[in-house]
């Protein structure tokens, strides 16, 4: 239950009304105090601010009229820009980075200002002319206008202006393809320290058989979205039995695909309090699976270096920032699950990611392509010689390595020339002595 409770929590954060949905109750709320304020302060206060006047009721209502349907005009307009820089963006960059403008908080802040500026002015507009001299729910008569509430209302609107400033600078810059893929790599950094936060001790986890024991399937079809390792661990526990993960959150399942192994004898509720551990969902989210950062990076990357697009450019900002990723990751102990703790804690074995894993998601899902152009390969070698020189010291640098050899294995077959010589050349450098392709090379091409 609590797997899908967080499931729930983590929607709807990231849903694109829920921070318009906050501000707009934080307005009606705000509305209820200032004219609670109002009815017991009145309008004599103003006598003492020089700068200040009181509103009269005509002034007040054509006041509220105008910041609300103004307003509420502009929020129009807001929504109606970002769903425009959303469809180029999806368009341009990959349909799965859609998630990542949606919940953006510049727009949703925006959005959420204007809407709460009309729904605050509609609240107060409907109070003018109002008195309560008797106490909050007495019977109004004569004239009323809330001073302090026209204040506040006039602040919103100046904030308004501010924020459609604001908006103005925010979508383009938001769409810009260094900015967009600066994020990603920013947000995959800050997983990476949250979820490993001590340093490379020298051992790295060993992957071991998951298939020990009884397998509990699942019996729902799509996306790990997440994995409630406290849950595993305390049914472990009270049955005395050790849970192995066979997959990650993020991989796909169906009915009879093997979510864990358990070893030790069940109870007759145990698969089905284990089996609610998972929530599964239509889509990958980033809660858990740092592989998704990761491969929105790579997605970018191959389209870019796409025969129909062919911006080697945008490939090679990609790349830099996966260089950045895997420094993250190569000075780190990676025996954490996806929630930070030990594996092995109360019995929970997840499925283990060593670095070599991170380094084949990343530039070995991009090495094809930027083996067949000129200058992602020149860059693909710095970039894995820009990890080695930090990869070394762990011990950790054989599996970039091997992708460099790769990289020139599948390059002899799709370069050639002055642009295959500066490549191997660059390899030559990197690799030292260790220059043999894995695969063997036909090419007929050595390295010099």
């Amino acid at each position: 239950m609590r797997a899908w409770l967080r499931q729930t929590a983590i929607k709807l954060r990231g849903s694109y009304w829920f921070l318009p949905a906050v501000l707009t109750v934080g307005a009606l709320l705000l509305s209820i105090v200032t004219y609670y304020l109002d009815t017991k302060m009145g309008s004599t206060w103003l006598d003492n601010v020089s700068f200040l006047r009181a509103t009269k009721p005509e002034g007040a209502r054509s006041l509220l009229s105008t910041i609300a349907g103004s307003t509420i005009g502009v929020a129009g307009t807001v929504f109606s820009i970002t769903i425009a820089a959303v469809v180029y963006a999806s368009g341009s960059y990959g349909p799965r980075l859609l998630s990542n403008f949606m919940n953006d908080r510049g727009n949703q802040f925006t959005l959420g200002i204007f809407i709460a500026s009309f729904v605050y002015s509609l609240m107060i507009l409907r109070v003018v002319r109002l008195a309560n001299s008797n106490g909050f729910f007495s019977a109004p008569s004569g004239q009323f206008v809330p001073q302090i509430s026209m204040l506040v209302a006039l602040a919103l609107a100046l904030l308004s202006v501010a924020v459609l400033v604001y908006f103005l600078h925010h979508v383009p810059h938001s769409i810009q393809i260094n900015n967009v893929v600066a994020d990603i790599g920013r947000s995959a950094i800050s997983r990476i320290e949250k979820r490993y936060p001590d340093e490379h001790d020298g051992a790295d986890w060993t992957e071991r058989d998951t298939r020990i024991g009884e397998p509990v399937r699942a019996h729902r079809t799509g996306y790990v979205e997440v994995i409630d390792y406290e849950t595993l661990g305390q049914v472990a526990q009270s049955q005395g039995i050790t849970v192995r993960l066979a997959l990650r959150a993020g991989d796909f399942v169906h009915p009879g695909v093997d979510l864990l192994w358990v070893e030790g004898t069940m109870g007759e509720d145990s698969p089905g309090l284990l089996r609610g551990a998972f929530a599964v969902g239509t889509s990958r989210t980033q809660s858990q699976d740092i592989e998704f950062a990761i491969d929105e990076l790579v997605e970018i990357g191959l389209r870019a270096l796409s025969p129909g697009i062919n911006d080697p450019f945008t490939a090679i900002t990609c790349m830099h920032w996966l260089s950045a990723v895997l420094v993250a990751l190569v000075d780190r102990d990676l025996d954490r699950d996806a929630d930070g703790r030990p594996y092995g804690e109360d019995g929970v074995y997840c499925l283990a990611d060593d670095f070599a894993h991170f380094v084949e998601r990343s530039f070995g899902a991009m090495r094809a392509s930027a083996a067949a152009n000129d200058l992602a390969s020149k860059l693909y070698v710095d970039a894995m010689g820009s990890v080695m020189l930090v990869a070394e010291k762990n011990g950790r640098d054989e599996p970039l390595r091997m992708q460099v050899r790769r990289l020139l294995d599948q390059a002899r077959e799709a370069l050639s020339g002055p642009a295959l010589y500066e490549l191997e050349k660059r390899g030559a450098a990197l690799l030292g002595n260790d220059r043999r392709p894995p695969f063997g090379s036909t090419s007929g091409h050595d390295v010099p």
